[in-house]
C-alpha cells in the first residue's frame, strides 16, 4: 500500500493518452463506426484508474489544419466539402500524440479518435471505408515537416487491409507499411494481397500479412515475432506507428477472427509502436474497452495478465490447428520473399514513365473513381507521380505529387505535366510539392 497521496502505480514507460469521441459526427445513428465506440473506452480507462497511474498522462485534442492534410491527400473538390470539423480534430489529436512522443515528453502515445482514416487514399472524392482522411499518413507527413524524420514504418493491425495507407506509400522507399488482416478474399475491401509488394521505386516496403479467417492469439504472435519484428529490424525506421485497428477480436460483429484483449496487448508489447493510432473496431461493449486498456497498459509497460474480456472463459476459441500450418507456411513464404531470399527487383528502365489505371468504390458515399497514374522509374527518389482522377459525380483533377528530396529530373517531369496539362479538361490542377513544402491549386 503506497502512502497517502503517493500514486500506486508508475508507468515503467511514459506514455500520453488522447481522446476525442467525436459525439457531433456518425454515418448514422446506429452504425458500428459511432461516439459510443470511445465512450466506452473512456469509462472503462476510467473505472481502471489508469489515468491515476504516475507517467500516464491525457493530452487535450486540436484541430489539423487544411495544410496538414494537404501533404497527404488531393482533396475533391477541395478540403472543405470532404471533411467536418470531427474529422480535423481526429486528424489534429494525432499530432497532438505526434508533438509528445517527439518533444520526448512521453516515450509512447495513443491516440485513441474518431473517424478513422486507413481506407482513405491520395485522392479524396468522398468517404470509403468509414474514412474520409488518413489521420496516419497526415501524421506521419506532418512528423517529417516538423521533426525531420525521414524513415517510417507503419504497422497496420486492423482486420481490414489497409489500402488507403497503402495507396499513399506505394511510391515512397522511405516508408516500410505492413498490414495484417484478414485474408481479401473474405472481407473488404478485398486486397493486400502478398503479391501487392510497392511501386517500381519501392518494391519490397509494401508488405501484405493475409491472415485466414478464425486466426487468433497463436497466429498474430507467431507473425509479429517470426516475421514483422525481423522487417523492421531490417529496415531500421526511426519511428514506429501502429494503425491499431481492434476488429480482429473474437466478439467484433463485421468481422471473422479470434484475437483477444490480452493478445492485443502482448502484440502491443512485442512491437513497441511509438504512437499508436485507433482504426477500426466494433464491438463497442463487449471488446473495445478491454482491448484499448490493454494496449495502455503495454505501452506504459504494466503487466497486462490480468487483461481479459467478460466472455473471454466462455466464447474464446483456440486458434485450429489448420490455421496455425497455414499461417506457418504463409510467414515461410513471406519470409522467402523479404527477408532469406533475393529482394523482387522492378523490370522498368530509368526514367520510365510506369502507368497503371484504377476503378476505385467510395462504399459509403456511393462514388465510383476512375483513375489513371503516371509515375516516373527512378533510382534517386520516390518519383514524380501524376493522378488524372475523375469521379461519377462529375468532377475530375490532375494532382501532381513531387517526392521529398526530389532529383532535378523527376522536379522537370513534374513541372512539364503540369504546363502542359490542358485546361480544359480538368475542373483543377493540383501540385503537391513535398519537397518545398507546396501546395498550389491552378
Amino acid at each position: 500500500m503506497e502512502g497517502a497521496g503517493e500514486p500506486m502505480l508508475t508507468a515503467k514507460r511514459k506514455t500520453g493518452l488522447v481522446f476525442f469521441p467525436a459525439y457531433d459526427w456518425a454515418i448514422s445513428p446506429t452504425h458500428p463506426e459511432r461516439e459510443e465506440r470511445l465512450l466506452y473506452t473512456q469509462d472503462q480507462v476510467m473505472e481502471e484508474g489508469l489515468l491515476d497511474v504516475a507517467g500516464i498522462e491525457e493530452y487535450r485534442v486540436r484541430p489539423a489544419m487544411y495544410k496538414d492534410i494537404q501533404r497527404t491527400h488531393f482533396c475533391v473538390p477541395d478540403e472543405a466539402a470532404v471533411t467536418t470539423e470531427s474529422h480535423l480534430i481526429a486528424a489534429g489529436g494525432c499530432l497532438v500524440a505526434a508533438d509528445a512522443v517527439m518533444n520526448k515528453e512521453v516515450r509512447s502515445a495513443f491516440a485513441l479518435v474518431r473517424p478513422p482514416g486507413h481506407h482513405a487514399m491520395r485522392v479524396v472524392h468522398g468517404n470509403r471505408g468509414f474514412c474520409n482522411i488518413n489521420i496516419e499518413a497526415i501524421m506521419v507527413e506532418y512528423i517529417r515537416d516538423t521533426y525531420g524524420v525521414r524513415r517510417v514504418a507503419i504497422v497496420d493491425t486492423d482486420c481490414h487491409h489497409g489500402d488507403g495507407t497503402q495507396d499513399i506509400y506505394w511510391h515512397d522507399p522511405d516508408t516500410l507499411f505492413i498490414s495484417l488482416h484478414q485474408d481479401g478474399r473474405t472481407l473488404y475491401p478485398g486486397t493486400g494481397f502478398s503479391n501487392e509488394t510497392g511501386g517500381p521505386n519501392a518494391l519490397g516496403a509494401t508488405i501484405n500479412i493475409p491472415l485466414p479467417p478464425k486466426t487468433g492469439e497463436a497466429g498474430f504472435l507467431m507473425v509479429t515475432d517470426d516475421l514483422v519484428m525481423p522487417l523492421l529490424e531490417r529496415f531500421q525506421p526511426e519511428i514506429i506507428v501502429n494503425s491499431a485497428g481492434q476488429d480482429n477480436h473474437y466478439e467484433d460483429p463485421i468481422t471473422h477472427m479470434n484475437f483477444s484483449a490480452r493478445g492485443y496487448a502482448e502484440l502491443t508489447a512485442r512491437l513497441k509502436p511509438h504512437i499508436a493510432v485507433l482504426e477500426g473496431g466494433y464491438s463497442v461493449e463487449k471488446a473495445l474497452p478491454y482491448v484499448n486498456v490493454g494496449i495502455v497498459m503495454a505501452l506504459a509497460g504494466l503487466n497486462t495478465r490480468c487483461v481479459k474480456e467478460p466472455t473471454y472463459d466462455r466464447d474464446y476459441q483456440t486458434q485450429p490447428p489448420e490455421i496455425t500450418q497455414y499461417i506457418k507456411q504463409l510467414v515461410k513464404n513471406l519470409r522467402e520473399l523479404f527477408l532469406d531470399g533475393i529482394p523482387p527487383v522492378d523490370s522498368h528502365h530509368e526514367g520510365e514513365i510506369v502507368e497503371r489505371s484504377r476503378n476505385v468504390f467510395y462504399d459509403t458515399d456511393g462514388i465510383n473513381e476512375t483513375r489513371h497514374e503516371r509515375l516516373r522509374r527512378c533510382s534517386d527518389c520516390a518519383g514524380a507521380l501524376a493522378i488524372d482522377s475523375a469521379s461519377s459525380r462529375g468532377c475530375r483533377i490532375l494532382g501532381v505529387h513531387v517526392p521529398r528530396n526530389v532529383c532535378p529530373a523527376c522536379q522537370r517531369v513534374a513541372a512539364t505535366w503540369v504546363d502542359q496539362a490542358p485546361r480544359g479538361v480538368y475542373d483543377r490542377v493540383l501540385v503537391q510539392d513535398r519537397t518545398r513544402r507546396t501546395y498550389h491549386v491552378i
